[in-house]
């Protein structure tokens, strides 16, 4: 990231303080501070995709907004607007948009967290090679970029949980610092700074242990002795507990004058040896038997955080590092190891368990004990016949008793391997890596590594391939990142591949791995592919979860949930989740939030490839998982999965009622439509066409047009290939039903003429009925109610004769709709009660909410104001619950008429901005320009002229500039 850039178009970001952003040398307005919070949990995971349901809990936590993870798009549009000069919109956002969430698109932006990482990485260089001075001022300019507390006073859990790690690295940084500058000499610098902090922070021993070195440093004893007298004092009033072993330890120190101890060197360097007591035994050389680390190590800042901490002089500390294959585990664990090796005087040991490696059996706990013994000098080459597993343990424990030592176990494959391997010093350290979860395993902290972040990933690239200084390599090595999965193993082999070469080398390798068919074959080299990694992994899997496995890269979406699982292999749920669980465990599928997972890219591919061997399961699993998509589409179908009598039975679906199907397909997301797609791609034409038919009540009520007439376009060019006769009118209905509801009526029209067509040839009655029915509600939104009236009263006649009781209902609404229109209040009130009182009946919500609607508007314009607002709000609960946004915005909108009506302005007002903030991120409509014009008239009521006349001017001013946009 560099220095912050001060002009161009590229944003800064600060959050190591108050959040704010600049473009060039303009600070930005970034609006509410909720709108901040949802942007600052998209900054903090640059280049990673945030679903929407992560925004909501990050941002309000157990108590979301009304109209829930809806008002996510809001936000983000109104951030593009103020980020984004001139767009406002996805394209060319910063923001971008996809698979369901939101993702910062990072080549355009400075944050000072990134510029920390920087600061803090040269820093430990130059500590670690001995330049005290350089890691000292890189410290410090590193806590130069904190400018109060980290992203004070911005909202919800997320902010608070990166604010209290961010503050907690900062005390880390300063604790470094301080360690570094009392080696230097340089006491007198920290005193005053130690002081203040520790004011801040009262519990914080460590502060204070330094504060008491710094102080005793500067010859005053008296001061430091205080210092130790304060915090034990505070801790026994406030906590009832004593001072812990390192404050101990110092308070001693000073008591002593161990001017070594206190000045000579960190507490933490000479731990070993000051509390130690003395043991006689043989000299013996310190063994280092830690492999060369791997070159241009990148990343990983916060997973060493954790590996470095301070650990336990009295027992011995396990942490355990997971992760999939090629991930990059071992190179981690070395890392931390030779970072750390100072600590230890006894020595570091490597061993390789194998348990993951081709070609080669686990070795035996007894044969890696008989080595390890051999390294500390307990046995020699002719001691090691022995094959008793608990009399070599017993042997390696008492070898190790006196030995502060460091214990790299790597590539362990299970708990029971690396529990007879732990050495029994105090203080002694074991880092274990596995692509197991080891739970067996007793650690006190453990790391789960996932890819490389795409910064992190182009960075390691570059190292390896070298140059990459014009734009277009910088891009040929960002796109060779995003193909490899942002995989370490990968992007070393891709590296190691085209290093060196020129730019067409780096160009041609992306263009070979954009084929998903030759992609794995080319991230090999010599001895180390990806493919081949994975394939250990697949091979020692049990058969039920190898099943599992292949059939989840036929997964029709990027995550997946139990039930996805269960249908693919006609399991139960409670089965599925076992399986899923199990396969997250052996790091072959990650888990996105909780009760959905997924494949990383790569794990994918293989598993695709390992699927096609299996033909036949492969077929039983893709008709699973879309008739699943299918029952799920017809369930939360206002229509009733009846209206549908085509297809798989309602009565498989494993939904209890519409809303559990109808949160579901919430959780899919944006992927609804790819689901279509991929189904028509694979030759499921009859499930494509089912599904876009079930989903075109879903998507509508929610104001995805574009959604629903994407899918239908998929399908309807094969819609002839179907075996299904109906599907053809079926999806020129609903297409008709999409155009129409958007005002496109003559594109409504022909559509619908189409599907009347097309089902008086095949004579099916319902898809008759429901194509004359909507071409009546079209025509008489369009201004003719006489031709309307005709087709209603046709279609209701259909209706009635096929039993179809939500077509009658929804037929006699519209009936009365036409009588309302004309004046005719008698008759519309009739139809209006007869709908209600069927609709009840049927239990459909959503056809309920719009003849609720109808009626409540029917009593408005007759003055019935109590009766119009009781109708109405059941109307507004009904429409919200459902989630059709037009629907519930309109409702409100009237609503708040009869609340004005009422004299309840307040509650008008209220009603107006919730419609407003339904309708969210679908600028343009009509419906948005009317509510912004109400917004305006409570407060011209109660003569808040002043407010009244802002409202007017903002909504004419976006009206201006949506003019072209109109729905």
């Amino acid at each position: 990231m560099g220095e912050p850039p001060t002009g161009g178009s590229r944003l800064r970001f600060a959050v190591l303080g108050p959040l704010r952003a600049w473009r060039g040398h303009v600070q930005l307005d970034l609006g509410p501070v909720r709108q901040q919070a949802l942007l600052t949990a998209l900054l903090l995971r640059p280049g990673t995709t945030v679903s929407r349901q992560q925004l909501l809990d990050g941002v309000w936590g157990p108590e979301p907004p009304g109209t829930g993870a809806k008002v996510i798009p809001v936000y983000v549009h109104q951030l593009r607007r103020r980020l984004d000069p001139g767009r406002g919109s996805a394209s060319g956002s910063l923001i971008v948009t996809e698979r369901g969430g939101y993702r910062i698109d990072p080549r355009n932006v400075w944050t000072d967290v990134a510029r920390l990482r920087e600061i803090v990485t040269e820093a430990h260089a130059g500590r670690d090679s001995g330049d005290l001075a350089a890691a000292v001022s890189a410290w410090s300019a590193a806590l130069e970029l904190f400018h109060g507390d980290p992203l004070s006073g911005i909202p919800g859990p997320f902010a608070e949980a990166e604010r209290l790690r961010l503050s907690e690295h900062r005390l880390a940084l300063v604790r470094d610092k301080v360690e570094c500058q009392l080696q230097l000499g340089r006491h007198a610098e920290v005193v005053g700074e130690l002081f203040a902090l520790s004011e801040t922070h009262p519990h914080n021993e460590s502060l204070a242990a330094l504060l008491m070195r710094a102080l005793y440093a500067g010859n005053r004893q008296a001061d430091a002795l205080s210092v130790f007298a304060k915090v034990r004092r505070r801790l026994a009033q406030e906590q009832g507990a004593e001072p812990g072993g390192e404050l101990r330890r110092v308070h001693e120190a000073v008591l002593r004058a161990d001017e070594s101890f206190l000045v000579g060197a960190s507490p933490r360097a000479r731990r070993s040896t000051d509390q130690r007591p003395a043991v006689d035994r043989p000299l013996r050389r310190v063994r280092n038997e830690l492999p060369v680390g791997v070159t241009g190590f990148t990343g990983r800042n916060h997973e060493l955080e954790v590996l470095l901490a301070p650990t336990d002089d009295q027992v011995v500390t396990v942490r355990a590092v997971d992760g999939m294959a090629g991930v990059g585990k071992t190179a981690l664990v070395v890392r931390a190891a030779r970072a750390m090796q100072d600590r230890f005087p006894d020595g570091c040991l490597f061993v390789d368990l194998h348990g993951h490696r081709q070609g080669r059996e686990a070795a035996t706990p007894q044969r890696v004990l008989r080595r390890l013994l051999r390294a500390v000098g307990d046995i020699t080459e002719g001691d090691d016949a022995s094959h008793d597993l608990d009399g070599l343990a017993a042997s390696w424990r008492a070898a190790t008793a006196v030995l502060r030592l460091i214990l790299v176990v790597d590539d362990a494959c299970a708990a029971q391997q690396v529990r007879p391997l732990l050495p029994a010093g105090p203080g002694s350290l074991v880092l274990v890596s596995s692509r197991q979860r080891l739970t067996g395993l007793d650690a006190d902290r453990r790391v789960s590594l996932a890819p490389l972040d795409m910064d992190e990933a182009v960075a390691l690239l570059t190292r390896v391939v070298g140059g990459t200084g014009s734009d277009p390599e910088r891009a040929a090595v960002r796109e060779l990142a995003r193909l490899c999965d942002r995989l370490p193993l990968a992007l070393r082999v891709v590296g190691a591949r085209v290093q060196s070469r020129p730019l067409w080398a780096l160009e041609r390798m992306a263009v070979r791995l954009a084929d998903d068919e030759r992609r794995l074959g080319e991230l090999t080299v010599e001895d180390r592919g990806v493919e081949a990694a994975f394939r250990v992994s697949y091979d020692q899997l049990p058969d039920g979860e190898r099943r599992a496995f292949r059939v989840l890269g036929l997964s029709p979406t990027v995550e997946f949930d139990p039930l996805t699982l269960a249908a693919m292999l006609e399991l139960t749920r409670t089965d599925a989740e076992r399986v899923l669980e199990s396969l997250v465990e052996a790091s072959l599928v990650q888990q996105a939030v909780t009760g959905r997972y997924r494949l990383h890219d790569l794990v994918a591919l293989y598993a695709r490839r390992v699927a096609a061997g299996y033909p036949a399961e492969a077929a039983a699993a893709r008709t699973g998982v879309f008739r699943l998509y299918v029952v799920a589409a017809r369930r939360a179908s206002d229509w009733g999965p009846f209206a549908f009598p085509t297809g798989p039975p309602a009565d498989t679906a494993p939904f209890a009622d519409w809303e559990e199907a109808a949160a579901w397909l919430d959780a899919v997301g944006g992927e609804l439509v790819d689901v279509v797609a991929h189904a028509a791609a694979v030759g499921h034409v009859d499930d494509a066409g089912w599904l876009a038919g079930g989903l075109c009540d879903y998507l509508t009520r929610q104001g995805r047009y574009h959604e629903c007439r994407a899918a239908i376009e998929i399908v309807l060019p094969l819609a002839q290939q179907s075996t299904d006769q109906r599907m053809v009118c079926e999806l020129r209905t609903c297409m008709g039903i999409a155009y129409g509801l958007q005002g496109h009526y003559e594109q409504a029209r022909r559509w619908l003429g189409d599907a009347l067509e097309s089902s008086r040839r095949i004579g099916d009655v319902i898809e008759e009925a429901r194509a004359l029915g909507s071409l009546g509600i079209f025509m008489n939104a369009a201004g003719e109610p006489a031709e309307a009236a005709v087709l209603l009263a046709r279609s209701a006649d259909l209706a009635q004769g096929a039993e179809d009781d939500w077509l009658a209902v929804m037929y006699l609404a519209n009936i009365g709709a036409i009588h309302h229109q004309v004046g005719e209040h008698d008759k519309a009130q009739e139809c209006y009660a007869a709908s209600v009182s069927l609709a009840e009946r049927i239990g459909r919500p959503r056809i309920l909410s719009k003849t609720l609607f109808r009626l409540g508007a029917l009593q408005l314009d007759r003055g019935h104001c109590a009766q119009a607002a009781d109708a109405l709000s059941r109307a507004a609960a009904l429409a919200e619950r459902v989630g059709d946004i037009p629907l519930f915005a309109a409702v409100l909108g009237r609503l708040a008429a009869a609340e004005e009506c009422l004299g309840n302005l307040a509650r008008a007002a209220q009603c107006h901005s919730r419609a407003l903030a339904a309708v969210g991120e679908r600028p343009g409509t009509r419906l948005k320009a009317e509510i912004r014009n109400r917004l305006g008239w409570p407060q011209a009521a109660t003569e808040d002229l002043v407010q009244a006349r802002d409202r007017f001017e903002a909504a004419i001013a976006r009206s201006r500039t949506e003019s072209g946009k109109l729905a």
